[in-house]
C-alpha cells in the first residue's frame, strides 16, 4: 500500500507550473474543450494539470477512463470548460470499448474545440491516424497535441505527427507542464471569439419590458440555495449507480452495461433540479477492503472515500435481490462517521416478489446494525424504468434541510432540564452523580451539540445516546447524523445572571 500513498501524493502536487492560477470567480469560463486521443497517451494527466488539481486516476493502464469527467480548466487569463475523455480504440458493437467510445463522441459534439493528444515517444499510430480522418469529418476545430515531449525520444514522434494533416502539433509534457504557453496561444482565439458572441448578447435583449436591477444584497436563505448540493451517489459494484445518475440527468451521461465495476473515476456533473443547483456524484463500486488488491480499484475506492468526504448528501444505492448486506453497512457507517445526510435508495424495486417482508428485512437490519442512526430515509425504485425515481430528490432535499438545523440554546436548555429530570445521569467512579449544567448547538452539517458539566469525567455512551434518541424525537432530527461532544467548564450564563 505505501507505493499508492506514494502516487496519491505525486498525484497531489500536479499544477499549472507555467501560468498564475486565478482566484475562482473571477473569470467566466467561455469555450470548451474535449481532450481525445487514444488509450494512454496521457490524456487525464493534461486534465489534471490544466484544472489544477487532481481530478481524474491516473496510471500506465490504458483505458484507465472510461466516463466523460468535466471541469474547469484555466490558463493564465484562459478559463474554460474541458471534458477529460476514454481512450479512443476502432471497435463497434456492444463491448465496453466500444460504449466508452460512445462517450466520447458524445463529448466531441458538446465542444467547441477539441485537443487530438497522441504519444510523441511511440509516434503515429494506425489509430491516431484514423481518428484524426474521423475528426476532419466532424466540423469542428481541431487541435493536434504530442504529450511526453519531455526528452529527445519524442522528436521523431513530433515531426511525424505533422502526417496526420490537421495542423502543426503542439510538443506537450503533461507531466512536467512544457507547452502549456503554446496550449495557450492555440486556445486564444476561441476564447476572443466566445467573449465577442457574449458581447453581442445585450443588444437582444434592449427591447425586453423588465430591466432586473441587483440590489447585490441577499439574505441567507438565499446564498445557501445558491450554492449546489453536493449529492454523492455510492454503494457496491453493479447496484445500478451510473443507471440511476443516468436516468435523474436524463442523458447517458454515465457509462453503464452489465459488467460490475465499470464506473472508475468519481464523476461530478453539474445540475440543476426545481430551480436548485446540484453537484451530482456518480462513483466507483464499494467492495470489501480485503477484496481490493489491484492498484487501481485501490485509488477508485480512495476516490469514492473522498466524494463522501465532501458530500453534503449520500445517496446509498442497494440491490434489492441483495439488501443491506455486510458490505452495505460498512459503506452507511461509512458515510455517518463522515457526518454526512444519509438516504437508501433501493433499486430493481420493481422485480422484488414479496415486497414487504423485503421492505420489514431492510428495516429491522436498519435498527439493529446501524443504531447510530435513527429513522434513514428508504426510497424504492427502478433506475432502469424511472419508476419511483421521482420520490428520491424531494427526499433528498427534506433530509438537507434537517442536517442544516439549528436549534436555539434556550429551547435546548429547557429540553435538557425535562430529559435531566426524566433520567439523572449514572454515578461517578468518585461516588458522586455526574452533572450536566448546561448545553449549546456547535455548529450544523451535521448538528453538533455540546453539552458541559463541572467535572472533566466522560459521560457514558449509553446516557449520550439517551440524550441523542431525545434529540432527534422532540426536535425532529430522525434519519440524519447527530454529534453530542462533553466539555469541561464553567457556565457562562452565570456572569449575565441568568
Amino acid at each position: 500500500m505505501a507505493q499508492y500513498f506514494s502516487l496519491q501524493t505525486t498525484l497531489n502536487s500536479l499544477h499549472i507550473a507555467d501560468a498564475e492560477q486565478p482566484k475562482p470567480g473571477k473569470l467566466d469560463m467561455t469555450f470548451t474543450l474535449a481532450v481525445i486521443g487514444r488509450p494512454n497517451v496521457g490524456k487525464s494527466t493534461l486534465f489534471n494539470r490544466l484544472v489544477g488539481r487532481r481530478l481524474a486516476i491516473v496510471d500506465d493502464t490504458p483505458g484507465v477512463t472510461r466516463d466523460r469527467r468535466e471541469g474547469e480548466g484555466v490558463i493564465s487569463d484562459l478559463k474554460f470548460n474541458i471534458f477529460d475523455t476514454a481512450g479512443l480504440e476502432d471497435i463497434i458493437g456492444d463491448s465496453i470499448e466500444s460504449r466508452m467510445r460512445q462517450q466520447t463522441e458524445h463529448a466531441v459534439g458538446d465542444a467547441d474545440v477539441v485537443l487530438l493528444l497522441i504519444d510523441g515517444r511511440a509516434g503515429v499510430t494506425p489509430t491516431d491516424s484514423h481518428f484524426a480522418n474521423w475528426l476532419r469529418t466532424q466540423n469542428i476545430p481541431i487541435i493536434l497535441g504530442v504529450n511526453k515531449c519531455e526528452g529527445r525520444q519524442s522528436e521523431a514522434g513530433l515531426l511525424e505527427a505533422y502526417s496526420l494533416g490537421i495542423g502543426e502539433p503542439i510538443a506537450i509534457s503533461a507531466e512536467h507542464g512544457l507547452g502549456i504557453d503554446e496550449l495557450y496561444d492555440a486556445l486564444l482565439q476561441f476564447h476572443e471569439s466566445a467573449l465577442a458572441e457574449a458581447a453581442r448578447a445585450p443588444d437582444l435583449a434592449q427591447d425586453d419590458d423588465e430591466v432586473f436591477v441587483d440590489s447585490g444584497e441577499e439574505d441567507d436563505d438565499d446564498v445557501i440555495a445558491a450554492q449546489p448540493l453536493q449529492l454523492a451517489i455510492v454503494g457496491r459494484p453493479n447496484a445500478g449507480k451510473s443507471t440511476l445518475v443516468n436516468r435523474l440527468l436524463g442523458e447517458e451521461r454515465m457509462l453503464t452495461g452489465p459488467e460490475a465495476g465499470i464506473t472508475r473515476d468519481a464523476i461530478a456533473t453539474p445540475w440543476e433540479w426545481e430551480g436548485r443547483k446540484i453537484k451530482l456524484v456518480d462513483t466507483a463500486g464499494l467492495r470489501k477492503q480485503a477484496r481490493v488488491q489491484e492498484k487501481l480499484e485501490y485509488l477508485a475506492v480512495n476516490d469514492t472515500f473522498r466524494a463522501i468526504k465532501y458530500a453534503q448528501v449520500v445517496v446509498l444505492v442497494l440491490d434489492a435481490d441483495q439488501t443491506l448486506e455486510k458490505q452495505d453497512l460498512t459503506i452507511a457507517r461509512k458515510v455517518v462517521e463522515e457526518g454526512r445526510a444519509l438516504i437508501i435508495a433501493v433499486n430493481k424495486w420493481d422485480a422484488v416478489k414479496h415486497r414487504n417482508e423485503t421492505m420489514e428485512k431492510i428495516t429491522n437490519r436498519l435498527q439493529t446494525s446501524l443504531q447510530q442512526i435513527r429513522g434513514v430515509r428508504v426510497v424504492t425504485m427502478s433506475a432502469l424504468t424511472g419508476r419511483g425515481v421521482d420520490k428520491l430528490l424531494p427526499t433528498v432535499f427534506e433530509v438537507f434541510d434537517l442536517w442544516n438545523t439549528r436549534v436555539s440554546t434556550g429551547a435546548l436548555n429547557r429540553w435538557l432540564s425535562r430529559m435531566l429530570e426524566s433520567h439523572p445521569p449514572p454515578m461517578g467512579s468518585h461516588g458522586k452523580r455526574l452533572s450536566v449544567r448546561y448545553a449549546t448547538q456547535a455548529k450544523t452539517r451535521p448538528p453538533t451539540f455540546y453539552l458541559f458539566s463541572s467535572t472533566a469525567v466522560k459521560l457514558p455512551e449509553s446516557y449520550l445516546r439517551y440524550l441523542a434518541n431525545g434529540i432527534r424525537e422532540d426536535f425532529g432530527l430522525d434519519g440524519i447524523p447527530l454529534r453530542i461532544v462533553t466539555r469541561s467548564g464553567k457556565n457562562p450564563y452565570a456572569k449575565s445572571g441568568r
